[in-house]
């Protein structure tokens, strides 16, 4: 039978063995007896460049590119740098932002989840900033160090700027999820970034469209399976 699973928010990092250890045995375990595995953004905390000799990307990827199966990769906020030369390296091919899978007879999107929160003004306009693509190809050709310098004051601006914001800010927009379902004639949407595992119905839609939010991989693993019975979220220790 096919089974497909889809994971996201794992931010990987040196200072998170516990993470990287639920990963491989996931990798060696769950992951094996699916058809298809998806990562919907933020595997790891940060990246700087393929050029990062950081011996836990080598690792992750010889994991990655050890499996029977294909693998798929949607950048997320934290990864969004994440290029060709990992991708090979992984065995993993990536993909747009927003994806339309048809499976089991049905239309499912897949994506991060970071568009869909458009009342964060602020994040969105920062998003639009880094991802301006001259921006990246100069960030891309300062020293390591000086990125990783960069990296590191980004990623405690974004806390400190996080603590002023209210949950419902940082949410998804019950109308961009509709948005997105309707611009690709789906029932079915799937994504992360919001670290509030559920799944929710979308009855603007349909009765039986739902959005399955995935959970963040803080003391357990989350996945949500798609089958022909249609999708199940759970977690799982590591």
């Amino acid at each position: 039978m096919s089974r497909i699973l889809f994971i996201a928010d794992l931010h990987l990092c040196q200072e998170e063995p516990a993470i990287t250890a639920g990963f491989l045995h996931f990798l060696a375990n769950q992951a094996l007896t699916c058809s298809e595995l998806y990562i919907l953004g933020d595997l790891f905390e940060a990246w700087i460049g393929d050029d990062d000799p950081s011996p836990l990307h080598q690792q992750i990827a010889q994991a990655l590119a050890a499996l029977p199966i294909p693998v798929y990769f949607i950048h997320g906020n934290r990864d969004f740098l994440v290029g060709k030369r990992f991708a090979q390296q992984a065995g993993m091919q990536r993909l747009a932002e927003e994806v339309v899978l048809e499976r089991f007879g049905q239309r499912l999107v897949i994506m991060h989840g970071d568009t869909l929160c458009t009342d964060d003004v602020g994040y969105l306009a920062f998003r639009k900033k880094v991802h301006t693509p001259w921006i990246q190809w100069l960030f891309l050709r300062l020293p390591l160090a000086l990125r990783l310098n960069i990296a590191r004051k980004m990623r405690q601006s974004s806390q400190q700027a996080n603590q002023h914001k209210t949950m419902a800010v940082m949410d998804v927009n019950p109308q961009a999820v509709i948005d997105v379902l309707q611009r690709h004639q789906a029932t079915l949407l799937v994504h992360g970034h919001t670290h509030q595992p559920a799944i929710h119905p979308v009855p603007e839609i349909s009765p039986s469209a739902q959005r399955a939010v995935l959970g963040a991989w803080h003391h357990e693993g989350w996945m949500v399976e798609w089958t022909e019975q249609g999708l199940t979220l759970s977690h799982f220790p590591w």
